[in-house]
């Protein structure tokens, strides 16, 4: 934005909307109020966050007069972060929200028992009601994530506990069920190929231990690489079929897991 930078941009998935963030580590101030009005007209946002160690009275007055003066299709929040410790644990983050919409507690409420099903089409219907599924299994029966709200999404990713990868299960536009490892650290694809290597030497053990081959995708004109296994599904099958995929992949990313975590333990994350 000329000789600005935004912070982040984002996307609300359950409505597409865009949504522009800035950050500050200090307290609000007239200067970053400005960037983020103007940042959120040159992106076209409708939510903007303002994300501070401190609100100003003034600064939250701004925003909660600006809630009041523009439509309901614009959103703003006022967040503060804050450390929050109990006992003896780390200090964790937490965030607050202290300025916002009108009603927008109320209307998200609203959202939630309605399921947003007006502002989805019949697929991300489905999907989220797919993933939703998922994750309550994986979280009440694996304790594999604690992931409670599944989004109306062709894909969901799980941390593994190390830097930069991941598990991952989606759907493809080959109409395939996939489960994935991917490798996408901070450090670049040259670090990302090497930790793929690494792996790969082991590929007849890890497939042996598995009992089903893998497919090892490098992904040369991306930075990060593939290790996974499919088979047919698509998310518009009839239900015994969309259960049958969950359980495949509930299967395999458990096996995946099991199997992957000696290795990914060598490496120095």
């Amino acid at each position: 934005m000329g000789p600005f930078s935004l912070d982040l941009l984002a996307r609300d998935l359950g409505s597409n909307r865009r949504v522009v963030i800035e950050n500050q580590l200090d307290a609000t101030n007239h200067d970053h109020l400005g960037k983020l009005l103007t940042y959120a007209a040159g992106f076209d946002a409708s939510v903007v966050v303002w994300l501070v160690r401190e609100f100003r009275p003034e600064h939250r007055a701004a925003l909660d007069w600006l809630n009041h003066r523009t439509g309901e299709d614009t959103a703003f929040f006022g967040v503060v972060v804050e450390a929050w410790k109990i006992d003896d644990s780390n200090p964790a983050p937490q965030l607050v929200a202290i300025a916002m919409p009108n009603d927008w507690q109320k209307e998200v409420a609203s959202r939630a028992t309605r399921g947003e099903a007006s502002n989805l089409s019949e697929r991300r219907i489905r999907y989220r009601d797919f993933y939703q599924q998922l994750l309550d299994t994986l979280r009440e029966k694996h304790q594999f994530t604690r992931a409670r709200k599944a989004q109306p999404q062709n894909w969901y990713s799980f941390a593994s506990g190390f830097a930069g990868i991941s598990y991952s299960v989606g759907f493809t536009a080959e109409n395939n069920a996939r489960v994935e490892v991917t490798i996408a650290t901070s450090d670049g694809k040259e670090v990302n190929e090497r930790l793929f290597s690494q792996l790969k030497k082991v590929r007849e053990s890890i497939e042996e231990d598995l009992g089903f081959a893998l497919m090892w995708d490098p992904l040369v004109n991306r930075k990060a690489c593939r290790i996974c296994v499919e088979r047919p599904g698509e998310i518009d099958a009839d239900d015994d079929a969309l259960a049958d995929i969950q359980r495949w992949m509930v299967g395999n990313l458990l096996e995946i897991r099991r199997v992957f975590l000696p290795y990914l333990r060598e490496f120095p994350f």
